[in-house]
């Protein structure tokens, strides 16, 4: 072999290398914060909760906060920079409406509300949600963030790319979506959190680089409902601590009843007494009319 055959042997392997290591590793993480909305760096106002007032049957209003810019590292040499959240409007209110359930249906909570994101400004704090507040009538917010990264790297497989059958049939890119979801329950009048729930789900896939776009946004939407499943579950035992919490800790929660409201059945002592007083008079009142029905 002669020299010019072995330097361009070295080149052809050095480019290769060169295009392979550049391209073997992305990462693109997307993120919406509860902080970064309720407490804007630019706002110098100092946020001072008060001692939350429920007007039981509460109204409760849902909403993703507004969602950041996507960051990315790495670009695919097949469809450029690779990730970025797939969560469309139409997703969000179905995820929204998973955790609506929870609150359905609680003897405590009037109406729910699945408020749509346009409604919310990017750092629009708690005077974004008094405007909320006054549209929808609502007492209680739970806000809904998430943090999703998605991961890619090219396997042993990707050097079949330098084939176009191999770009569009080999499995080489092999994908990673981490989600974390969590939903934070404040009262806007005092502007105190009153509990929180997270979930979380990791989603591993492989795809051609052809379709990687296509794969991962397909990732992103599954790792979001498997994360919104997980926060439903803590959901759930959250909303049984928290009733206990109003329970034991009545100096942290001031409830008050709303006119007509009975609490959603009747448990104490002495209501149970009354009626059973009630079923008593009413039982007898029954007897004796059913006895001078036979007697006449």
């Amino acid at each position: 072999m002669n020299i010019n055959n072995r330097r361009s042997i070295c080149i052809l392997i050095t480019v290769l290398i060169a295009l392979i290591s550049g391209c073997a590793g992305q990462r693109t993480a997307t993120k919406s914060s509860v902080v970064d909305y309720l407490y804007p760096q630019a706002s110098k106002t100092v946020v001072q909760p008060s001692i939350p007032t429920l007007n039981i049957p509460i109204k409760v209003g849902i909403a993703f906060v507004p969602e950041q810019s996507s960051r990315s590292r790495g670009v695919n040499m097949w469809s450029g920079v690779a990730g970025g959240s797939a969560l469309t409007e139409i997703h969000k209110s179905n995820l929204l409406e998973k955790v609506a359930n929870n609150f359905r249906g609680l003897d405590f909570v009037s109406d729910i509300e699945v408020i749509p994101s346009a409604y919310l400004t990017a750092g629009g704090g708690f005077a974004n949600l008094e405007q909320i507040r006054t549209i929808y009538g609502i007492d209680v917010v739970a806000l809904v963030s998430y943090d999703q990264v998605q991961f890619t790297d090219e396997g042993l497989w990707s050097l079949t790319y330098w084939t176009l059958v191999g770009a569009y049939v080999v499995s080489g890119e092999k994908n990673d979506t981490s989600t974390m979801l969590d939903t934070a329950v404040y009262d806007i009048q005092s502007q105190k959190m009153l509990f929180r729930a997270p979930g979380t789900s990791n989603v591993k896939g492989r795809s051609t680089p052809v379709n990687l776009s296509e794969e991962l946004r397909q990732d992103s939407i599954k790792s979001f409902e498997q994360a919104t499943d997980k926060m439903v579950v803590n959901l759930n035992a959250q909303l049984q601590k928290f009733k206990e919490k109003i329970k034991q800790n009545l100096e942290q929660v001031k409830v008050v009843h709303r006119e007509g409201y009975s609490g959603g059945g009747a448990t104490d002592p002495f209501t149970m007494l009354i009626l059973m007083l009630l079923a008593g008079v009413l039982y007898r009142l029954r007897r004796r009319a059913l006895n001078s029905a036979s007697l006449s």
